[in-house]
């Protein structure tokens, strides 16, 4: 089990927000946006010896807020290039640029559907394009009665794609890794989605990181233990480098991969 730090970018600067807030229209709710740029956690996460961090622009594509977003994330990955996965308007037509501008992997949501169903078609145009070595899946998403589902469109729009141990076998053929954030506790530090990590703890295929409501070194033990060792994960608004109390210093020298 290992920490993969995060860089979170929206409007150009580096923040931690509610996941659950994101919207076309109104304000984000915002925990913390930080005075320093993507650069400086960059190098502060390569110090550490931390590897497979993500830069995640939040914006929407096509505005001009992702286009500050976006060289905000290409700052981030040309500090420590082949370091840092890149998430955030990727398709087949641009996902080369950014592995050729430093990116180690690309990581893709809404670009896997097409009329809100799953795309095998685009799966394996991404594939074709930068080689399963560097795509990371994001499979964030919302529970919907017992049952957990698929949210794209930057978690606004749930999809009728469950996510299961099964539907993980079926796309670890396209993919090198599943980052998956448990939206409904996403930025709130109010601890894991554990029916969510105990539903996948049974796969045995691809890597999978888990985000979502980490606030303590108990609730990383705890992932460990639901997953039997399997998970890496990621920590943002508890982390005191982004307004938390958790040491950041703390959890990299315990969890790092030195």
């Amino acid at each position: 089990m290992y920490f993969r730090p995060c860089i979170d970018i929206h409007n150009g600067s580096v923040k931690q927000i509610v996941g659950s807030s994101l919207s076309d229209t109104s304000t984000v709710s915002e925990n913390y946006v930080s005075d320093k740029n993507s650069a400086y956690y960059a190098k502060l996460y390569a110090d550490k010896g931390l590897k497979g961090g993500h830069v995640i622009i939040l914006n929407k594509i096509g505005t001009v807020e992702y286009e500050a977003s976006k060289e905000a994330a290409l700052l981030a990955i040309k500090t420590t290039p082949n370091l840092l996965q890149v998430g955030g308007g990727i398709n087949d037509e641009n996902a080369a640029s950014f592995i050729k501008e430093g990116a180690s992997h690309i990581i893709v949501t809404s670009y896997l559907f097409e009329d809100g169903e799953l795309s095998f078609d685009r799966m394996k145009k991404l594939r074709d394009a930068v080689g399963k070595e560097h795509v990371v899946f994001d499979l964030s998403c919302k529970k919907v009665n017992d049952s957990y589902y698929i949210a794209t469109n930057r978690w606004q729009t749930v999809t009728n794609t469950c996510l299961d141990v099964e539907m993980l076998c079926k796309l670890e053929e396209f993919c090198d890794e599943y980052l998956i954030h448990a939206v409904d506790v996403e930025g709130k530090s109010n601890g894991p989605e554990k029916d969510l990590i105990k539903e996948l703890s049974s796969y045995n295929g691809n890597k999978i990181t888990y985000a979502g409501g980490i606030r303590s070194i108990d609730d990383i033990e705890t992932i460990n233990e639901l997953s039997n060792g399997k998970m890496d994960f990621t920590i943002g608004s508890a982390l005191d480098i982004f307004g938390g109390e958790l040491s950041f210093v703390d959890i990299a020298d315990k969890y790092s991969y030195r």
